[in-house]
């Protein structure tokens, strides 16, 4: 049973950090990309992040260039979204998935839409 677990969420003021963690396991394929979503109250879930096991492509949305970073540490199989200069804007309930494949560069997927695997979420709180 894939299972993903997001950790590392918390309250932070606007300017601050976060790092936070998605944990897989049960996850047999070697080929897959994972990302990061966040949901806000009453918005969509948006695509923050992505990352390729192919080739370690990324993406990132424009809200966040520049500002996050997103890793994988396939030895601990745990993917990192590490968060700076964090905004209010930025505060929402975080989710990483996973979805099976291969991908690299603008293949590489970030809507909801074509994500298989979810974890349940870890609520970031930007204080301004």
């Amino acid at each position: 049973e894939v299972q993903l677990v997001e950790s590392g969420g918390g309250l932070v003021q606007a300017g601050g950090s976060l790092r936070l963690s998605c944990a897989v396991s049960g996850f047999t394929f070697d080929e897959y990309a994972i990302g990061w979503f966040r949901q806000a109250p009453g918005k969509e879930r948006e695509g923050v992040a992505s990352i390729s096991s192919s080739d370690g492509s990324t993406y990132y949305a424009d809200s966040v260039k520049g500002r996050f970073t997103i890793s994988s540490d396939n030895a601990k199989n745990t993917v990192y979204l590490q968060m700076n200069s964090l905004k209010p804007e930025d505060t929402a309930d975080y989710y990483c998935a996973a979805v099976v494949g291969a991908y690299s560069d603008s293949l590489l997927p970030h809507h909801f839409s074509e994500y298989e695997y979810w974890g349940q979420g870890t609520q970031v709180t930007v204080s301004s």
